[in-house]
């Protein structure tokens, strides 16, 4: 009986103590969008944390929702703090993947001088256009790997704080709050600027920008029942009459327009016990990625000015579930099983192949990827995503492969020009087309063409032998016509025409991502006419037959201005009169570049050598140089040889600082040093070694490089080339 007292005492004296305590309010935290300026809302979260301020919920718009879903769900502000400031945004702002993590196949479509871009048609032969410039593949993959530990949280309010996103839903103009559903999807859809950023498709909705409808989702967070909002306002300012000087200008504008008009309807509820932080933002644009640390600390300046309002706000103690969530441990989990979910034209076991994960082992991000990099670059699909689906202690990793809804048949096309300030000019204009998905193990049939000074047409159907395209079978067509100089006693004595017919098989291995082994023979006839000089020339018409061994290796992570890696290719025919070739003979031609970076500044040293090792003529069997960096000042494949040597080093420096936008136009300057030599097995003919050097512009442009070089040389020969598309 006197214990039973004791505790009715003690519990009286509980509740008489929680009375007399005043309840804390609810504090709800409103993250507005801003692009690159959204980054401000670290700052503020590093000062709500030193002031002691307890989050009870999130709501956030654009790079609001980005920040917000990842502090909702458990990440430290230190850890934010480094992710802002040593992201690669230009690559996460891209759909490409690392040029390393491309199929070696997809990195030989950037190679003769065809531009970059190409435009893609549908299976009925219409054109097909993106919906937005970025189509997000590279950011849906940031956020999967950074909220992979979310994957079987589907009510936001059972994250460690609880959250909600908004939405656009661009057909109705609706607004979309999402307080369920897949993380990283509802957020990606969240930050979907119009035209920028593909639409993203849920639940039946197709998704943009919350910031078109709400940009400082206050209301949202009233919902979530707070009784004190913190709003953070990073809003872009309007531009003035005279900085609107482009149509992009013009289109950011009317965005601006928009979301501060629903801004201040927002901020016109604010009441007397919220707190309104407006980070000073006025010299930072949407797009200034590279300055997140400075704002990052124009977001802590500003909520620190506001300790005293905040400091009512305080509450001290621990983390709790919000530490668990931080642990780098719980986001790792074992996977049990892999499911492909795909729509495309390549089967299942193809994506599958691709994929490095071991089941039973715990999720490897970056090799995961990698792969998705990969899969990415065969140009087969719209997005290639995954997701963790945990069930008990189960862990599938499910890969989402969307099919190109704009087709998956390309149509690239390229331009050279150059001139030797002699009246002697030449241009040639080349397209390639290429037919992808003919069947389930992604098989391509490609055609090239050109005209002009050198007319080519090569058509190949490449066929892979099992699901991960490591063996493959590529017979081909190849005609061509191109001018030989042929001469005596190192003095031009002709130019000849060349027409050369023929077609071939070749097997092969690809090498991973960045190499290939090719092994076939082929067949080749044709004849050479003088087409300048001595009209009593005799003509020249052969057969050829040989066997050939290539071998490619290309880690290069831009084939047109690299700064590292390298391409190395060597080529080894042995013509044989058992396939019916004129005479027997051999040939061999070796390629080297390498690039070297040091900040702005970039060198790129090579060359290459090729010799013919028996007796034949010399107008079916010389090699073609001349143009620019190839002996500069000399016309474009003016110089032949039955042996040619080419040593040269080539410098360029980025002039234009790095953008973050999805378009981004480097402008580089730069110059060549290059040694060089031709000569016949009978001697001939010796050029002996010519010096040559080469200054040069480079612009790369939506289609591709631009280049403006002027080279001369040794030889007293110079020469002006216009390139769009070939850099090398």
């Amino acid at each position: 009986m006197r214990r039973s007292l004791f505790c009715l005492l003690l519990t009286l004296a509980c509740f008489t103590a929680m009375a007399a305590e005043p309840a804390r309010p609810k504090v709800g935290l409103v993250l507005s969008g801003g692009a690159a300026r959204g980054l401000a809302h670290i700052g503020v979260l590093r000062a709500l944390e030193e002031q002691g301020v307890h989050i009870d919920a999130i709501a956030g718009t654009s790079m609001g929702a980005v920040v917000g879903g990842l502090y909702a769900s458990g990440y430290s502000v230190q850890e934010l703090e480094h992710l802002a400031t040593t992201l690669d945004w230009q690559q996460a702002l891209s759909d490409a993947p690392p040029r390393e993590d491309v199929p070696f196949r997809r990195k030989q479509d950037d190679r003769d001088f065809l531009v970059r871009q190409k435009l893609s048609f549908r299976d009925d032969g219409s054109l097909g256009l993106p919906l937005g410039v970025i189509q997000g593949q590279n950011l849906a993959l940031l956020l999967e790997s950074k909220l992979a530990h979310t994957a079987d949280t589907r009510d936001f309010d059972k994250l460690p704080i609880p959250f909600r996103a908004v939405a656009t839903d661009i057909a109705s103009g609706e607004k979309v709050v999402f307080s369920q559903g897949h993380l990283p999807q509802v957020i990606r859809a969240s930050m979907s600027i119009p035209a920028v950023f593909a639409p993203v498709e849920l639940d039946g909705r197709l998704l943009v920008d919350g910031g078109m409808v709400d940009n400082i989702p206050l209301d949202v967070a009233r919902d979530m029942g707070v009784d004190v909002a913190i709003v953070v306002d990073i809003g872009t300012p309007l531009r003035d009459r005279k900085q609107l000087l482009t149509v992009v200008d013009v289109l950011t504008q009317s965005i601006t327009l928009m979301t501060r008009r629903n801004s201040e309807a927002q901020l016109a509820n604010l009441r007397r016990d919220d707190i309104l932080v407006q980070p000073p933002l006025a010299a930072y644009g949407v797009a200034d990625f590279s300055r997140a640390r400075d704002m990052i600390d124009a977001g802590y300046r500003a909520a620190s000015l506001l300790a005293p309002r905040l400091a009512a706000l305080a509450r001290p103690e621990g983390e709790g579930e919000l530490a668990v969530a931080r642990s780098p441990h719980q986001r790792t989990p074992v996977i049990s099983a892999i499911k492909i979910e795909n729509d495309s034209k390549v089967s299942d076991q193809v994506i599958r192949s691709y994929i490095r994960q071991p089941i039973g082992a715990p999720l490897e991000l970056s090799h995961l990827e990698t792969d998705m990099g990969t899969l990415y670059g065969l140009d087969y699909f719209d997005r290639v995503q995954y997701r963790v689906v945990h069930r008990g202690d189960d862990n599938t990793l499910v890969i989402n492969a969307r099919g190109r809804r704009g087709g998956t048949d390309y149509l690239r096309l390229g331009l050279n020009l150059s001139d030797d300030l002699r009246g002697e000019s030449a241009f040639n204009l080349g397209a390639s087309y290429r037919v992808n998905g003919i069947n389930s193990l992604g098989a391509e049939w490609l055609t090239r063409g050109q005209i002009g000074d050198e007319q080519a047409l090569y058509s190949e159907f490449y066929q892979p032998l099992d699901a991960g395209s490591r063996y493959f079978v590529a017979p081909y067509l190849d005609m061509g016509s191109s001018n030989i100089v042929a001469s005596l006693q190192n003095d031009p004595i002709a130019e000849y025409r060349l027409e050369r017919y023929g077609f071939g098989i070749n097997v092969g291995r690809q090498i991973g991502n960045n190499g290939e082994v090719r092994l076939g023979a082929g067949k080749a006839w044709g004849q050479a006419e003088v087409r300048i000089g001595d009209q009593d020339l005799p003509k020249v018409s052969f057969n050829e037959g040989f066997y050939e061994l290539k071998y490619s290796f290309d880690t290069l992570d831009n084939v047109y201005f690299p700064h590292h890696g390298e391409d190395i290719s060597l080529s080894l025919r042995k013509f044989d009169k058992s396939l019916d070739s004129d005479v027997n003979y051999r040939q061999w031609l070796f390629n080297l570049d390498k690039a070297i970076s040091s900040g702005p500044n970039t060198f790129v040293l090579g060359g290459r050598y090729g010799r013919t090792l028996d007796a034949t003529d010399v107008v079916t069997s010389s090699f073609v140089m001349g143009g620019a960096r190839e002996l500069s000042g000399f016309r474009q494949g003016s110089v032949t040889g039955q042996n040619v040597s080419l040593m040269r080093m080539v410098y360029y420096r980025r002039l234009t600082p790095q953008a973050y936008v999805p378009l981004d136009f480097p402008l580089y300057i730069g110059g060549s040093l290059e040694r060089g030599r031709a000569w016949n097995n009978d001697n001939e003919f010796d050029s002996g070694y010519i010096n040559a050097a080469s200054i040069f512009l480079g612009l790369e442009t939506p289609l591709g490089p631009l280049t403006f070089t002027y080279g001369a040389n040794s030889a007293h020969e110079q020469a002006v080339y216009l390139n769009l598309g070939q850099t090398f």
